[in-house]
């Protein structure tokens, strides 16, 4: 698959780092290519990025080496995104963030709206290529695959969450996206973006009374260490995506960018079985670990939710259509 820089000076800056690229591999220097993420050791981030950093290396590893960077070692999730603009890193994994960035990519924000992960590849298919990567493209992101953030869940050192009026007046930190907020405003919580870097001490000194996060990243980050209950919403399944910025990517040799995009795209599938085998032995970690798990109604929170959906069909251009699309594919 051939990839193309938007700006008009891509020929010129190609041109330049072929010329680098040659004296590098004449000398028997690899490019580096750095791969920051948010992720703490442990976290499905690192597992996956590291994943891909081994795959590459083992294939290209006389021209190419990726090194990873995570736990914010390069930044917020915020902060990535503008590095991969100035070109100082390669790859970034964002989730939640892209609904700031892309107003449509706010329907994967969507509450209980993706069922599982076959249902995420039908949606990637039908959806996420043809309709959504344009849109990053526009921005200046190329996105090589869809890998996960996962099933998210809330946990807080209040009450149980059971019905959606358990949240209410509950402090609750969420990353930065619009429509995650809103959910949680429509469900009565006082919800309060903030990088996953200042969570755990937000937790611990009260400033916040909660957050959600998929399993992964809450055992990882170690937030269950701070939290007294884990209430399985599973209300929203956050994508990864492996995103370079595309002036930086057209530097790179065409053969490369197609090998780092076909190992990007081949690293999903041990991305999901990873994620699912986390997800079934986090929950027994958790519970041993003596925190209290609870299982909502989830019947009450769909219900509680529809607000959100109308109004990001209302507000955001074609959102009705994504939306009916989704539900379309869901069976």
């Amino acid at each position: 698959m051939r990839f193309s820089c938007p700006t008009h000076h891509a020929a010129l800056i190609a041109a330049l780092a072929l010329a680098a690229c040659g004296n590098d591999e004449a000398g028997n220097t690899p490019i580096e290519l750095k791969f920051g993420h948010v992720g703490a050791p442990g976290s499905l981030f690192a597992i996956s990025a590291e994943e891909f950093a081994r795959r590459v290396n083992d294939r290209l590893g006389d021209r190419v080496k990726v090194v990873v960077f995570g736990s914010s070692q390069l930044g917020g999730d915020e902060v990535l995104l503008q590095k991969l603009k100035l070109g100082t890193i390669d790859f970034a994994l964002p989730s939640t963030i892209m609904s700031s960035i892309v107003e449509p990519f706010g329907l994967f924000d969507m509450p209980y709206l993706i069922r599982d992960r076959a249902h995420m590849g039908r949606i990637e298919r039908e959806i996420f290529w043809p309709d959504l990567h344009p849109l990053a493209l526009e921005r200046g992101y190329e996105v090589l695959a869809i890998w996960e953030n996962g099933f998210r869940h809330i946990t807080n050192n209040r009450r149980p969450i059971t019905v959606p009026s358990d949240l209410h007046g509950i402090k609750l930190r969420t990353p930065r996206g619009v429509w995650r907020v809103k959910m949680f405003q429509v469900l009565g919580a006082n919800p309060t973006p903030m990088p996953l870097s200042e969570v755990f001490i937000a937790l611990q000194t009260g400033v916040m009374d909660g957050q959600e996060n998929p399993l992964a990243q809450i055992v990882s980050s170690k937030l269950h260490e701070v939290q007294s209950y884990l209430s399985l919403t599973s209300h929203v399944y956050t994508p990864a995506y492996v995103t370079v910025g595309t002036d930086k990517w057209a530097t790179l040799p065409e053969d490369v960018r197609d090998i780092l995009h076909e190992i990007a795209q081949e690293t999903q599938a041990f991305v999901y079985a990873t994620a699912a085998r986390m997800d079934r032995e986090l929950r027994d970690e958790l519970r041993d670990s003596g925190v209290a798990i609870n299982e909502p109604d989830l019947e009450g929170f769909v219900t509680a939710s529809r607000a959100v959906y109308d109004e990001f069909a209302a507000t955001v251009p074609g959102g009705k259509e994504l939306i009916d699309h989704v539900l379309a594919l869901a069976n």
